[in-house]
Parts: C-alpha cells; structure tokens; sequence
C-alpha cells in the first residue's frame, strides 16, 4: 500500500462469489467430406473414365493453453464445440477443401480427462501448447480410386468418415509462485488483499474466502504471482470442506507461505494440523519449501505469545515472521524474503511425463468380433469395420456389393456363419442395421 514500499501491480480477476475451476465440455472433429462420382466429358471421348476427387478431411479440435485466462467460466455459456467439416470431392480429379481445425482456448494448468472414464489425456502447463482432443473424419474417395481392370466405371464413392466426438472433463490448477496456506481465518486474504490490488472477500469467520485469489505483487523491482489458496481443515486430504478442490491448486505453487493466525488458541498445533493435511494429500506437496508467518501482530496479546510461539517452530521453520496483513507491520520484509527465496529456487517444470496423452492417430485396430445380442439378432464390431460401414453409401447398390466383399475379406462373414447367423437376420455394425442376405 502507499507508503510501505510495496507496489501495487494488478490482480486477476475472478467471477464474484464463483471461480469456475472445473467444466465439463463436449467436443466433435468435423466430418470428412463426401467422394465424388464423375466421368470425363470431353468431345471425341465417348467413354471417358472416372475421375471423381476425394472429400477433404475434416478439421481437428485442440485445446490451447493461454496464460491470458485464469477460470473456465467461459465454458458455463458454451459447452458444445464442432471443427469445421471437409467439403466434397469433385469433378476432373479435384479433392475437396479440408476442414479448418478448431482452437479452445483453456487457463494454463488445465487437466483434461475423459469424462467417461477419468483417464488423463494431457496437463496444459506452457502458455501456446496445445493437446488434439478429437480427430476430424477422413474425406471418402472419390469414384476414380476405384477404378481396375475389371471395374473400369465405378460408379460409387465413399461417404466422409464422421468426426470423432468425446467429452472431456476439464481441472484447473492455479499457476503461482507462492501459495498462501493456513487455517480459516488466519488472515490470507487480507494479507493478499494487502500486497497485491486483489480484493478478496474479507470477513471475520472462517471460510469467508470460497476461492482461491490470484494477486500479482512487485516488490524491490522483482514481480511475483501470489494465490490466497482458501482454509484447509482436518480431513481436507480426504475431501472435508473443500479440501480436494483447494489442495489441487496448491500444488503449482513453488514456494508454500504458511500463515499462522497469532490469535488462534494454539497457533503451534495449527501449523502441524495443516502440514499433515499436506503430507498426507501428497508427499511432493509437503516437500515445498515453506516461510513461515505469524499475523495479527497489531493485537497486544499475539505480540506477548510470539516469542513463546516462535521458539517452539524454530527447530521445523527456521524462522518465524512476525506480520500484520491489516497494518502492513512486517509485510515488506516477508515479501522480500519471498523473492530471494523464488530466485534461490530452480524452475520447475510441472511433471506431465507420467500422464497418458492421448494420440488419435494410433494405428487403426482391424480386429472383428461377432456377439449374438438377441434371437436373429448379431452385432459386428471393430474399429476398422464400423469406420467402413459408416462411409459406405447405402444407397448405392455398387457400394454396397463392395462392403459385402470387404466383410467377406475380413473373415466377418464365415465368423457370422459360424456364430449361427441366418438369412433375414439382422446384422448391426456400429450404428447401421442390416438384413442378412
């Protein structure tokens, strides 16, 4: 504040009473566009051949890291989000024009799962870096490809393959330099509201502060990120209060200041009560250095319980800090001692190694079962063999005589034969249904 020697640079915002750090989405690649069926038309070449361009690709889908944006509230108005689909193949050869790829912007310290089954497919921690989440469908081919000796006028083409589609479960996870941990009530957000231009809600019973603050704080020349991470309590590893919600973003941090609140009853039992909470949420966790600070410095009777309390944490803290978030007594030195230990300390590069990322362009599984799902009822599945039937033009009889080869080719016809399949039975693949003839 004026006068205390401490700069006052800018806060990040976040939405009043929310901080939206969680989001459910869904996204779709666009679709592939359609084969086309053309022959040349030329004077003097009554029978000229196929020549009928493949669809183009539809477009891809991405999430984007930007350090531009700290909640996911965007994603309460919009929820849905589609790649632009390929255009169709054309006459003369021409492919069709491919579909451009779509970017969704995230914070950076995104987590994306899979919301169906809670797999991580990638942790966004670097401003620009990106993560494929669906795949745009491949173009169908176009008559021309299917030209051959014995077929020399094909006259089918293949459908676009549909975008791939998947939900996703974003988590945000704070990116900060220092987290400020405590009990409720300890004084953090008024100590952040003290160092920074953040105004957090302020109020004399604990959990007044729901959400964690970000505030960003010049002192001596050096800028700092500081996070206000809301009160943890006993059982806050196991989820009591919000414990899982705020642990989660503590664990960005590279550097842990743990206030104490002078006027608590016992401010020593405090500080091992939430280092046990930290411990057993996550070893990594509890190894981050920590500063420690006891406040409400302004009140006679903490002023007499320092020396007393400082002497019994010396040996865990090395050092206790005596402050006052609400008069400033001692802020300025807390900072500084804050910005010589973030430049003591080496970069860390939030550890992503260990998470699945998901590849989309995997090779292609051709495996086929054949499961018997009620009387005359069958159903064929596989990765490849429900791609092809979803590009086959049904309505094209041509297409359809190709199809019946290629599951013949595949061993999916003797495999339905073997399973007991009928004529009149119905055959499902993917989301078509057949008559077997």
């Amino acid at each position: 504040m004026p006068g205390d020697g401490i700069c006052w640079l800018k806060a990040v915002p976040v939405t009043e009473g929310l901080f939206f750090d969680e989001a459910t989405i869904v996204v779709r690649g666009g679709d592939g566009g359609n084969g086309c069926v053309s022959f040349r038309r030329e004077k003097f070449v009554p029978l000229g051949g196929p020549n009928g361009g493949n669809g183009g690709a539809g477009g891809d889908v991405y999430l984007r890291a930007n350090r531009g944006l700290n909640t996911l509230v965007a994603f309460t108005k919009r929820r849905h989000f589609r790649a632009e689909d390929g255009g169709p193949g054309q006459g003369k050869g021409m492919q069709g024009r491919s579909g451009a790829p779509l970017y969704i912007d995230v914070p950076t310290g995104t987590v994306v799962r899979d919301a169906a089954t809670g797999e991580i497919l990638g942790d966004l921690v670097r401003h620009g870096q990106t993560l494929l989440v669906a795949r745009g469908g491949r173009g169908g081919r176009g008559n021309a490809v299917f030209a051959t000796p014995t077929r020399q006028a094909p006259r089918f083409a293949e459908r676009g393959e549909p975008g791939q589609e998947r939900t996703l479960r974003l988590e945000l996870k704070l990116i900060a330099d220092v987290g400020v941990v405590g009990k409720p009530n300890a004084g953090k957000s008024t100590l952040l509201s003290r160092v920074s231009a953040a105004r957090p809600k302020i109020a004399d019973y604990p959990f007044t502060t729901l959400t964690p603050n970000l505030g960003v704080v010049e002192i001596d020349e050096r800028t700092l990120v500081m996070a206000d991470i809301p009160g943890l309590i006993e059982g806050a590893h196991e989820g009591a209060g919000l414990g899982l919600q705020f642990l989660r973003h503590v664990e960005r941090t590279r550097l842990l200041v743990h206030l104490l609140d002078g006027a608590s009853p016992d401010p020593v039992a405090d500080f091992h009560a939430i280092n046990r909470e930290l411990a057993l949420y996550s070893e990594k966790l509890a190894a981050k250095p920590q500063v420690v600070a006891l406040n409400k410095m302004d009140l006679p009777e903490v002023q007499e319980r320092y020396p007393a309390i400082r002497q019994a944490l010396l040996p865990q803290a090395g050092e206790v800090y005596a402050i006052s978030a609400v008069t400033g007594q001692g802020v300025r030195e807390l900072l500084r001692v804050l910005a010589e230990r973030l430049a003591s300390l080496p970069r860390e590069e939030p550890e992503t190694e260990e998470l699945f990322v998901f590849r989309p362009h995997q090779r292609e599984d051709t495996t086929i079962t054949i499961t018997q799902e009620a009387p005359g009822v069958f159903r064929v599945s596989g990765q490849e063999i429900e791609r092809l039937a979803r590009m086959t033009d049904w309505s094209n009889e041509e297409a359809i005589e190709r199809f019946e080869r290629i599951l013949q080719a595949r061993g999916a016809t003797a495999k339905l034969q073997e399973a007991g399949v009928e004529l009149g039975d119905t055959v499902i693949i993917g989301e078509i249904e057949l008559e077997w003839r």
